[in-house]
């Protein structure tokens, strides 16, 4: 998978060559990159510019985009809680393109900022259109803003407090100042996220227990309160997992193995040049970048595309006449930078490169999310013609980059617009000895080393194992879990059971006596069908019986072997289903696959049954795993 990690680097955007043949084409000619952040920290709310402080954002505000928020404040009777759902709310509404009053939708930044004006009535059918809880948690991720908000609340409850609380401080329940939520956020956050809740109330109680009617802090924050600082604490634990696998993705190492990944790469070569009316003259945004390869090819061959790096150059080489390469790596985003360059592709008004032979400079670089592109640069909504992007992870779904991919999909995707690959499929079948380390440790030099491997073995039992399988070692029928049709599936579906029945494989089923079935094997087959893909269809696949992939298999092992045979085979009296002297003619089998809480991580829960041929049948207990 080619991508690409966010450091705390920023690449800046570059704006894109207008192309002869596009001079018609709305939208393009005001795409313009936002540079380089200036000032402070505190970004406006409908603009780049940045503010020290929130007096002087808001004073901004209400002078450059006609939004008074202090007015708005008092007029509404807004508390604290309203006002980060109304700030929230605003960013939303700005990053679709939408003014967020009227609701009317423009084609650039700049044609919204022109259009804000004053409002006469903030409410609709009674209601404020901020009210549902789903604005309090923060659009931005670190919205500096949210954490340095201070609200003046002169209520009675306020008073008869018999003191001043300092903005940032909230009351333990007994005139006693709890500390700041914003200190307690940023210590739960600097440790580990994997089970942030308990942190959490365990935070909030500190300090509350002293004194006989004191109640903890965590049960006196009202609902909205919990909501908003928890998805705080969350987004800050996202934050910190996706700044570690983007991390993980500026090592050149991983990039040599997908690169020489053969299969993976000439699958979406061939797909991408080999389609010539898809791609020629096309605009193509690559989600799911790195060194670049995809767009240099689509620069090289015409046609215009917007990307997150690797399948940008093969992109630029089909016919690309745009190419945006976005990555979250601030190092992979400046080493496709380089790498456009130095082929001459590279568009920079600051860059005065030399084209090569037959090349155009067509490729801008930006490091980002593909979830806020639109806040690094301008870019139509729904422009691209062509979305191409190399998202798998083991087992299909693990680092769940494919919600960056629909989230791209459905904002700047246009209607009836091309993604590549279009079609994903969830395989398995069931595996024999030969694909556990048993055989190993049978003979090691001579000598037996079985205890080993049977305790390795049941080690695997818990924990799933990626590994490239012979297809020897399978000694089942395939069969289809899951199917994903990427051009109009919902991001809910990523999660998924699938029941399905396994049977002995035709050449298993010959072999004498019984056979023994270790565990479920799964992988995936992606596709570039001919609904995008006429001139060539291509199928990526990771299967056992395909040459190996950088991907391998993703292997299940069960707790114990279950022995298998054809249907006329002797059954003994009393034994259970599964046994030798009762094999299964059968598995039946159900695992889910869903996001685990875990940020890009996944679980997988495997059950299975055998059935003998006279009906018999034997459960095993629910075997659950983390990727």
């Amino acid at each position: 998978m080619e991508r690409s990690p966010a450091d705390k680097e920023e690449v800046e955007a570059e704006e894109p060559l207008r192309s002869e043949e596009e001079e018609g084409e709305e939208g393009w000619d005001d795409w313009c990159s936002d540079g380089e952040d200036v000032g402070g920290g505190l970004l406006c709310l409908f603009c780049s510019s940045r503010f020290d402080t929130e007096s002087s954002l808001f004073e901004h505000c209400a002078a450059e985009h006609c939004f008074d928020f202090h007015r708005i404040v008092k007029e509404l009777g807004l508390d604290f809680y309203s006002c980060i759902k109304l700030i929230n709310f605003v960013r939303s509404e700005v990053a679709e393109k939408k003014c967020w009053s009227c609701g009317q939708t423009f084609s650039s930044n700049t044609e919204l900022c022109s259009h804000l004006h004053a409002v006469a009535s903030y409410l609709i059918e009674g209601k404020v259109p901020w009210e549902d809880d789903v604005y309090l948690k923060p659009f931005m991720e670190d919205d500096s803003l949210l954490h340095s908000l201070s609200i003046d609340e002169d209520d009675d409850e306020d008073e008869d407090c018999g003191m001043s609380m300092e903005r940032g401080q909230c009351s333990a329940g007994n005139g006693v100042l709890a500390e700041p939520l914003g200190n307690t956020l940023s210590t739960i956050s600097e440790r580990n996220g994997s089970d942030i809740s308990p942190q959490f109330h365990e935070e909030c109680t500190i300090g509350s227990t002293q004194g006989e009617d004191r109640e903890s802090l965590a049960h006196e924050m009202n609902d909205s309160h919990l909501k908003v600082a928890c998805a705080s604490v969350n987004a800050k634990a996202i934050k910190t997992v996706d700044d570690n696998y983007f991390g993980s993705y500026s090592s050149f190492g991983i990039h040599r193995e997908m690169l020489g990944d053969k299969v993976r790469t000439d699958a979406y070569r061939d797909a991408i040049l080999g389609n010539p009316s898809l791609l020629s003259g096309a605009t193509v945004l690559d989600v799911g970048c790195g060194t670049g390869i995809l767009s240099l090819f689509a620069a090289k061959a015409g046609a215009s595309v917007d990307m997150l790096p690797i399948y940008s150059l093969f992109a630029a080489k089909a016919g690309a006449s745009r190419v945006v390469a976005v990555d979250g790596s601030a190092k992979m985003a400046s080493v496709a930078t380089q790498v456009a360059k130095n082929n001459g592709l590279l568009y920079d008004e600051n860059v005065k490169a030399e084209p090569k032979q037959g090349s155009a400079q067509l490729i801008s670089v930006v490091h980002t999310k593909a979830e806020e592109l639109n806040q690094k640069i301008q870019v139509p909504q729904n422009g691209f013609d062509v979305l191409v992007s190399e998202w798998m992870g083991y087992c299909l779904l693990y680092e769940s980059m494919l919600s960056s991919v629909l989230y791209a999909r459905d904002h700047f995707l246009k209607p009836g617009g091309a993604i590549l690959p279009d079609t994903a499929t969830i395989l398995g079948a069931g595996f024999g000895k030969g694909g556990t380390c048993l055989p190993f440790w049978e003979n090691v030099y001579g000598f037996d080393m079985s205890c080993i491997g049977k305790e390795v073995t049941s080690t695997s039992a818990r924990f799933p194992v990626v590994d490239v399988l012979s297809s020897q070692d399978i000694v089942t029928e395939t069969a289809v879990l899951h199917s994903f049709d990427l051009a109009s599936m919902k991001e809910s579906e990523m999660d998924f059971t699938a029941s399905f029945e396994l049977r002995l494989s035709e050449s298993s089923a010959t072999v004498p006596g019984v056979t023994w079935c270790y565990g479920i094997v799964l992988w995936f087959d992606t596709g570039f069908t001919n609904r995008f893909c006429k001139e060539k269809p291509v199928v990526l696949s990771t299967s056992p019986f395909s040459p190996p992939t950088h991907w391998s298999q993703t292997i299940f092992t069960f707790e114990e072997p279950i022995a298998m045979a054809k249907e006329e085979s002797a059954l003994g009296s009393s034994a259970s289903a599964g046994t030798d002297d009762c094999p299964a003619t059968m598995l039946r089998s159900r695992i889910s696959i869903v996001r685990a809480s875990e940020h890009r991580s996944i679980d997988i829960s495997v059950e299975t049954t055998a059935i003998s041929s006279d009906g018999r049948k034997h459960s095993w207990p629910v075997q659950i795993f983390n990727l």
